[in-house]
């Protein structure tokens, strides 16, 4: 979920092909997705909240990040550059999407680093794919609707599609989906019904994060928008998971602390592996 953030605001792989302004596109499961690609490295795929986009997601990480690391940050459908597809928003979806794009581009191995919604796409993606997987960061991740705090969920109930997805003249969805402005309630509905019934037990668990075998670091604001007892949760679930809870800080970690999360990140990233 992605709420406050949003107040302030053919069938198999094919070739991707480079998009104006040096991002690239790709066609994975019969539909197009956007993605951009920099820097030469250990390969760090970042993934946005729900409702967001690369610029306004990491718009602190993209140039630190990729000093020393190929960084391939992935706009979903729905998302950004990214045009919708039809029928409901899923995780299944996006994290299938997610590694499609991976196995087009020949990459395994991967760091992944998921925000919100994107954290729940690296959660699964650990748990279906882990041969894709090296290591994995989130933060206010959370793996069932329970794990949302009362006031965003009461918010999300309440709150009329325009509302979770504005879309004025000169947004970022606005210049550069091909939906256009028009199609913003649309996406605002999948979104508020997303965040309102899913994760389903089909798409994760606590149970299927035992699974996960990749290193992973689960971080959260202390007044984040997933409760802090969730989170907690997450962590216990996860074999040999790091816990990280950061002071005075909401959903947004990466946008509110990057002087704090950017060298935590990136050491927890580079450091030796243990196992």
């Amino acid at each position: 979920m992605n709420l406050r953030f949003l107040l302030g605001l053919l069938l198999g792989p094919a070739a991707a092909c480079v998009a104006d302004g040096g991002g690239h596109w790709a066609t994975v499961n019969a539909h197009r997705i956007y993605y951009e690609d920099r820097g030469t490295g250990q390969v760090i795929v970042l993934l946005h909240g729900g409702g967001g986009d690369i610029p306004g997601a990491w718009s602190h990480q993209l140039a630190p990040f990729s000093v020393a690391h190929r960084v391939i940050a992935i706009e979903q459908a729905g998302h950004g550059h990214s045009p919708d597809v039809p029928g409901p928003m899923t995780f299944d979806r996006f994290t299938e999407d997610t590694a499609a794009l991976l196995t087009e581009l020949g990459l395994a191995k991967v760091d992944v680093v998921g925000w919100s919604d994107g954290g729940i796409e690296a959660l699964m993606l650990a748990v279906r794919h882990p041969a894709l997987v090296r290591r994995v960061v989130v933060t206010g991740a959370n793996v069932d609707p329970s794990g949302v705090d009362r006031e965003a969920t009461v918010w999300a109930e309440k709150a009329t599609p325009s509302e979770v997805f504005s879309a004025p003249p000169g947004s970022y969805y606005a210049l550069h989906s091909e939906d256009g402005a028009a199609h913003a309630p649309v996406i605002g509905e999948k979104l508020r019904q997303l965040w309102l019934t899913r994760p389903v037990p089909e798409e994760l668990s606590f149970e299927a994060l035992h699974k996960i075998t990749a290193p992973v670091l689960v971080m959260a604001g202390d007044h984040d928008e997933i409760t802090l007892e969730h989170t907690v949760r997450i962590y216990h679930a996860i074999p040999g998971a790091r816990l990280w809870i950061l002071p005075g800080t909401g959903h947004d970690t990466f946008g509110e602390r990057p002087d704090w999360v950017n060298p935590v990140v990136l050491d927890f990233l580079d450091a030796p592996l243990t196992r």
